[in-house]
């Protein structure tokens, strides 16, 4: 599909409920709100904002993201999934953020970001990706990570070691969001662990619509 259809396509999908009182058109806050997820910073997007002749600060279009409340599809049947965690800097401080792929089509299925690493924590994870999609019938593609591994095992899912391959897809996911996190430190910084979470759901919406 062409990029810009597949922008489009997702600038459809964006619901402004949230709106009560806005002086910005609809689909110029849809539009901001499209740009800053597929990687243009707050300042660039705002910048963008001027030309259609609207000044709006960029904790403006911020706030749209986030109350947006935008998320990835439920309801996916994949063959296989590959699962990885990876610390993210929020603020001063580590977080682990574990995510979940379909090396078939390189869609998120799921995201979630914990001040630690534990066998609960991981076993949640896979608790909570059970419920939003059919998976119960996957092979679950993961590395040496023991609280993985351990929670595959206690949900009785069928997965294998793999270092590289098809894991490739959600290491290519992570880069993107470190590269995000970095370049744009706007995003987190000064955040609370419950709105980087809403970033990363809304982060896992648009790159599913764009790839």
């Amino acid at each position: 599909m062409p990029e810009n259809a597949s922008l489009n396509g997702c600038i459809d999908r964006i619901e402004l409920g949230f709106v009560e009182r806005e002086a910005t058109p609809r689909l110029l806050m849809k539009l901001s709100i499209q740009l800053h997820l597929a990687g243009l910073s707050l300042s660039n997007t705002v910048s963008i904002l001027e030309i259609f002749g609207v000044e709006r600060a960029r904790s403006t279009v911020h706030n749209w993201v986030h109350k947006a409340d935008l998320q990835p599809e439920e309801g996916r049947c994949p063959d296989h999934v590959a699962v990885d965690e990876t610390v993210i800097r929020l603020n001063d401080e580590q977080y682990w953020l574990y995510a979940a792929v379909d090396p078939e089509t390189n869609e998120l299925l799921h995201t979630k970001l914990e001040p630690t690493r534990t066998n609960v924590i991981a076993y949640s994870f896979f608790r909570e990706l059970r419920e939003k999609h059919d998976v119960d019938d996957a092979v679950f593609l993961v590395d040496g990570a023991k609280p993985l591994n351990d929670a595959c095992r206690r949900h009785g899912l069928d997965f294998r070691y793999e270092r590289h391959g098809n894991r490739n897809s959600v290491e290519r996911v992570f880069r993107e969001v470190k590269r995000r996190t970095t370049s744009f430190s706007n995003c987190f910084s000064k955040a609370e662990a419950e709105t980087a979470n809403e970033w990363l759901r809304s982060f896992a919406f648009a790159w599913n619509q764009l790839i």
